[in-house]
């Protein structure tokens, strides 16, 4: 296991990364940043996607029918792209594991992270502004703000 000498007599650990996608365009800049990482340390990745549970965050309770299916679908798409970012990012020498969740991006993310004693998360940094920002809130700075692990953000590549 390799250590990072940080700041005197400090050093840190990398045993697993966590790497939080939503497929968006920063994804393959993040997950380069999370194998590289990976390889380096020897660590295991967990690739995280949650679908948004629109039911949960609205305060439905019990989701109509309709939305098992729509959560059906999309978490069979997004097994298909994890499978894709999996074998286009990380080699054969990391192991990866891959995980979708239905629920609120920045609280299953934190939840994760904590429930797996995960040591790093690398996550995209989109840079949304505006109205988006105020409706949607920043998942990105939920998780730095709350995480209780290191955390480093990839911004898209300009």
């Amino acid at each position: 296991m390799r250590h990072t000498q940080v700041k005197g007599e400090a050093s840190m650990e990398i045993r697993s990364i966590l790497f939080p996608t939503d497929f968006s365009v920063t994804t393959k800049n993040t997950a380069a940043f999370a194998a590289d990482l990976a390889l380096k340390y020897g660590a295991k990745v967990y690739i995280l996607h949650v679908i948004y549970d629109i039911a949960r965050d609205s305060g439905w309770y019990g989701a109509p029918l309709q939305l098992d299916t729509v959560y059906d679908d999309i978490r069979k798409s997004a097994m298909e792209e994890m499978e894709r970012v999996s074998r286009e990012a990380f080699g054969d020498g990391i192991e990866v594991e891959k995980v979708i969740k239905i629920g609120i991006p920045y609280s299953d993310i934190l939840k994760f992270s904590d429930d797996n004693s995960v040591d790093l998360i690398v996550i995209g940094s989109h840079g949304k502004k505006g109205l988006d920002r105020v409706i949607f809130g920043s998942t990105v700075q939920k998780v730095l703000r709350r995480s209780k692990c290191h955390v480093l953000t990839v911004r898209e590549r300009q």
